[in-house]
């Protein structure tokens, strides 16, 4: 007898344990109030996250040229000795050299690059075409610089503004010419 109740008293657990289960099992208005919850936490959370972010990128952009325009002032010192020495025409010239040479320097060590344009093939990458000239030399042929051009790493941030070769059609014209 004693194994019959053991059996009877584990099947009347087991269904005390299915009841209570049933009694916990959460209705679907729970769990879409469970999720909907979370959903609303996520958004906020995600907003927040948004506006931090844009906050540090102001922050960034706004000291990012802090670094370079300290680097300028030295320049700016020598720009200003060089403009007190107005007088003397050689020292003036001198301190304006003075001063080129400083700034492409540090322009240079920022990445800036001329582009080399003079003898070079015409690169519309490159080079913007403001005049042609008829030359004995090979089409497209850059003959003269007339704004130089500007890289920052690998990027033009201005193109070079030249004047191009043009090829002489000498055949064709003296051809023509005799008809």
């Amino acid at each position: 007898m004693k194994k019959e109740d053991k059996k009877q008293s584990e099947e009347r657990e087991t269904k005390k344990q299915e009841k209570e289960a049933k009694e916990k099992k959460p209705t679907d208005k729970d769990i879409i109030a469970e999720l909907t919850d979370t959903l609303q936490r996520t958004q906020a959370e995600f907003e927040n996250y948004k506006k931090r972010v844009d906050k540090e990128k102001a922050e960034f952009v706004k000291y990012a040229k802090a670094e370079l325009i300290q680097r300028l002032l030295s320049t700016i010192d020598t720009f200003e000795i060089a403009l007190k020495n107005t007088k003397d025409n050689e020292k003036f010239v001198k301190g304006m050299e003075m001063v080129y040479v400083q700034l492409i320097s540090l322009l240079h060590s920022e990445g800036l690059k001329p582009i080399e344009s003079l003898g070079k093939k015409f690169d519309p990458y490159l080079h913007e075409v403001m005049l042609k000239e008829k030359s004995d030399k090979d089409e497209g042929i850059i003959l003269e610089e007339l704004q130089k051009g500007y890289m920052l790493n690998d990027k033009v941030l201005r193109h070079s503004k030249v004047k191009v070769s043009e090829k002489v059609k000498e055949n064709n014209d003296k051809k023509d010419n005799k008809k």
